[in-house]
C-alpha cells in the first residue's frame, strides 16, 4: 500500500525428519570424499569455497576470518555436524548444520541446514543434493525430529533441492524498499 517493491524474500523451509523420503542419500560423485570440519585447519578453504558459492549473496558470500571464528566459537558450533566434500584433497563443497534448543522454534529442539555450498566448478554434479541428505541424516541421527533452512526464494535451483529432500515452505520474511535504481556508491540513478 505504500508503493514500496519487494526486495528481498527468504523462505523458512520445515521438514519432518520422521516423514523424511526413506530413499537412500543420494550418492556422492565419483572419487568424491566427506570428513567433519578441523578447527584450525579447514577454515581458509572453506572460506574460499564459500566465497565462490556464494558471490551473488549480500551476506554469506563475504563471510570473513573472524566471522568465522566467532561462528566456531558459540555453543551451537559442532565440527562432527560440519561436513566437507573433497575429491583429490580439494574442497568442493561442504554443509553446515546447527541445532537450536527447546524454544527457539518450538517445544523441542530443531536441527537446521545451516548453510550448503558448492564450489561453481564442481555444481552440475549432484553434490548440493547429497550434501544435504548427508546433513539430514546427521540430524537425524543426533535424535532430532525436525529441521529447518533458509533460502532465497529466487534461488529456484535451492529450492528444487529442498523439496526433493521432503522440505516445505513454512514461513516468509520480506523485505520491501524503494525499486529506484542505484550505483554501488548508493545514489539514485536515473532509469
Amino acid at each position: 500500500s505504500a508503493g514500496m517493491a519487494v526486495v528481498r524474500e527468504l523462505w523458512q523451509m520445515r521438514l519432518d525428519l520422521a516423514r523424511r523420503p526413506t530413499a537412500p542419500d543420494r550418492p556422492l560423485p565419483p572419487g568424491v570424499t566427506v570428513r567433519a570440519f578441523v578447527p584450525g585447519q579447514d577454515e581458509e578453504a572453506w572460506r574460499r569455497v564459500n566465497s565462490r558459492a556464494f558471490a551473488h549473496h549480500p551476506e554469506q558470500g563475504r563471510m570473513t576470518s573472524a566471522d568465522l571464528r566467532a561462528r566456531e566459537a558459540e555453543p551451537w558450533f559442532d565440527p562432527a555436524g560440519f561436513l566437507l566434500a573433497e575429491r583429490d584433497g580439494v574442497l568442493l563443497g561442504s554443509v553446515w548444520t546447527k541445532v537450536h534448543p527447546a524454544g527457539e522454534h518450538g517445544d523441542e529442539p530443531v536441527g537446521e541446514i545451516y548453510v550448503v555450498g558448492v564450489d561453481p566448478d564442481a555444481q552440475g554434479l549432484g553434490l548440493g543434493g547429497a550434501l544435504t541428505d548427508l546433513g539430514l541424516t546427521h540430524l537425524t541421527v543426533t535424535g532430532l525430529r525436525s529441521a529447518i533452512l533458509y533460502t532465497e526464494a529466487a534461488n529456484e535451483v535451492a529450492i528444487r533441492t529442498y523439496r526433493r529432500a521432503g522440505f516445505v515452505r513454512s514461513g516468509v520474511d520480506v523485505m520491501f524498499g524503494d525499486d529506484t535504481p542505484r550505483s554501488p556508491s548508493g545514489a539514485t540513478m536515473a532509469p
